[in-house]
């Protein structure tokens, strides 16, 4: 039973481990990347304001 402990926490560590090499290769530049971009982009409510004029 103690074999099956050991692999148990081995295949749960690399899960975690694989995840958390995921989260920091791709899925955290991609979300800076997108406030970065969102907070250079023009606000559009401006541009709203002044047709209604």
């Amino acid at each position: 039973m103690s074999i099956f402990g050991i692999v148990m926490f081995l295949l749960i560590g690399g899960m975690a481990f694989w995840l958390l090499i995921f989260l920091m290769a791709f899925v955290i530049p991609y979300w800076i990347t997108l406030g970065a971009i969102e907070q250079l982009r023009p606000k559009k409510i401006f541009e709203e304001d002044q047709e209604t004029v």
